[in-house]
């Protein structure tokens, strides 16, 4: 019981991306500003397991995961946390998504 209780704590927790590319109703491609106080969603990288794929473009951020980093007018906020992300992510140059 100890050991199954330990490699459940251990195991990461994986966020709840829906198919459609959203996450708690928000679609998770559009514009994104950067902020540190009251974001919509807190950001881990991670380049092992990520939940998504994101792909910077400059403009036309219309697929899952592409992110088009604006500084006013956002779709959604984020802020890069270290640990206890909504949910990870990691930097592609192609095939962006979930």
């Amino acid at each position: 019981m100890k050991y199954t209780l330990l490699i459940l704590l251990s195991l990461p927790v994986l966020a709840n991306i829906d198919p459609d590319c959203t996450y708690k109703g928000v679609k998770l491609y559009g514009k994104v500003q950067i902020v540190e106080s009251f974001p919509d969603f807190e950001v881990q990288i991670d380049n092992s397991f990520p939940d998504l794929r994101v792909q910077q473009v400059n403009s036309f951020p219309s697929s899952c995961g592409q992110w088009q980093f604006v500084d006013s007018f956002p779709d959604f906020t984020v802020k890069f946390v270290n640990s206890f992300g909504d949910f990870s992510i990691k930097y592609v140059n192609s095939f962006p998504g979930n």
